[in-house]
């Protein structure tokens, strides 16, 4: 096999184990999505299973990507991130970097809720930087409660376990980084004020 080929075939899955991480979302969910089975997801993110067409293009329409991006093929030298919003638990996610390897960039825009969502801490390999847009984000990142406003950011190491929706049912809309490692973000979220110690 030729040795750009082999190259780009084993750099399949570190990049779809980076774009799921980067969607904060499981195996189990990409399988309902594309109809592709758990284990045979598992296999190739982990190399052991050789990528194919028939199961590449569920992934790229899944992930809101193009094949060139899976693959790592040649940059076109267009500048432009040409997104595609993906929609998942009623959020809508703009991916603002095309590359789908390394740090990741994502406007996230979480709508109004009559009855916000229970928290589901998850926890997955990498590191996280947010930056609130607008309105009020509520983070659960370990024992810590959090509510971060406009213009406050937060990072945090994504093994811990972490959960955010709107802090009081309000849209909600932040820019999220997700990548193995990074710089430091220069402001930090408050605690969240519990009841009857003002406002």
């Amino acid at each position: 096999m030729d040795e750009e080929l082999q190259a780009a075939l084993t750099g399949v899955g570190p990049r779809l184990r980076a774009l799921r991480a980067g969607r904060r979302t499981t195996l189990k969910a990409v399988a309902a999505a594309t109809g592709i089975s758990v284990s045979t997801l598992s296999r190739l993110e982990s190399g052991q299973r050789r990528p194919t067409l028939e199961l590449l293009l569920p992934l790229a329409r899944t992930y809101g990507v193009t094949m060139d991006e899976l693959v790592g093929g040649p940059v076109t030298g267009d500048p432009r991130v040409h997104m595609r919003p993906i929609q998942r638990d009623g959020a809508t996610i703009l991916p603002l970097t095309e590359k789908a390897g390394g740090i990741r960039a994502y406007k996230y825009i979480l709508p109004p809720r009559l009855s916000p969502a229970g928290p589901e801490p998850r926890t997955h390999e990498g590191y996280e930087w947010l930056y609130v847009l607008s309105g009020r984000l509520r983070l659960l990142l370990g024992e810590n409660d959090l509510v971060l406003k406009p213009g406050e950011a937060a990072e945090f190491d994504t093994r811990l376990p972490h959960w955010m929706d709107s802090a009081d049912g309000a849209p909600v809309e932040f820019l999220a980084l997700f990548g193995p490692q990074g710089e430091r973000a220069h402001l930090r979220a408050r605690p969240r004020r519990t009841r009857g110690q003002g406002s």
